[in-house]
């Protein structure tokens, strides 16, 4: 029974470092040792903390959070070389961190880039994932069909293709104590976790290896048409309709391809809203989760 109040500091957030998969991650966990495991996956250029609120909401309802500091990122170790970022490495990465916990299977939410590892996890180990959430990605086949044929997407985009310039991607991230990375965000988040953020991106080796994820898939020229691409487990897709990154009319193509899928929206929300609608994101984890 999953007891239902607010989070507070009943659960401290525990941090240790595992080597899985010959890469060593930082990993932030809370909860019951013995609770149902939930793996939260943050995206660019985001960090665990990202999920801090969630973290803390889904620990005091009797969950066993783990939420890593994904490689490349912030405390986690950062392989020199592209094709260590390829999104096969990156769904071994959280598959092997399963396994080293001892769990058979795992609810599993990510954000950005975080679930675009969530989609390929549940596509290539559907039997190691119990239940699935998705915020403000779109299934890849669908990503990939999308900007084939939408140039509005692919301007969005832009970034994208800068960040395949070596050298100047980083070099333009730097410029004004990280100016271009800030202004991805919400313009409310307070200076204290702007900081937070800055810290985590002055890590040695950091901002190449979060921008080699993009560098590895631009490469990779892989669609991720193959079959089969349906997402069996049951599968929550939540979006923020203002989303300046991504076009929402990917959601509801996206919930095609998830036989047993559930698509909430939220008007005037930001790509971010695991952060413009904290409280209500960890209600829609949690119940789906139950």
């Amino acid at each position: 029974m999953h007891k239902k109040n607010t989070p507070d500091a009943t659960f401290t957030i525990e941090h240790s470092e595992v080597r899985v998969n010959n890469v060593r991650l930082h990993i932030a966990a809370s909860g019951p040792p013995d609770g149902t495991p939930v793996f939260l996956l943050h995206g660019f250029p985001d960090t665990w903390f990202g999920w801090e609120y969630q973290i803390k909401f889904l620990a005091q309802n009797g969950f066993r959070v783990i939420a890593p500091d994904q490689r490349g990122y912030n405390l986690s170790e950062k392989p020199t070389g592209i094709k260590h970022y390829e999104l096969d490495q990156l769904t071994s990465d959280i598959v092997s961190l399963a396994d080293h916990f001892n769990y058979d299977t795992i609810n599993l939410a990510g954000h950005d880039w975080g679930a675009a590892v969530c989609w390929n996890t549940a596509i290539r180990y559907p039997e190691r994932v119990k239940r699935l959430a998705i915020l403000n990605v779109p299934h890849p086949t669908v990503m990939a069909n999308y900007l084939k044929r939408h140039p509005r997407q692919m301007l969005k985009s832009w970034y994208i293709f800068v960040f395949q310039i070596p050298r100047l991607a980083e070099k333009l991230a730097r410029l004004g104590n990280w100016r271009l990375l800030i202004s991805a965000f919400p313009k409310y988040l307070p200076r204290s976790t702007t900081d937070r953020y800055r810290e985590a991106w002055s890590q040695p080796g950091a901002i190449t290896g979060m921008i080699n994820w993009y560098r590895a898939a631009f490469r990779s020229a892989r669609t991720s048409a193959s079959s089969p691409n349906k997402v069996t487990c049951p599968t929550l897709i939540v979006w923020g309709k203002n989303d300046r990154y991504l076009s929402y009319a990917m959601a509801p193509l996206s919930l095609e391809y998830c036989p047993d899928g559930e698509l909430v929206t939220f008007e005037k929300t930001s790509h971010w809203v695991l952060l413009d609608k904290p409280d209500e994101v960890s209600k829609l984890l949690l119940n789906h989760f139950q």
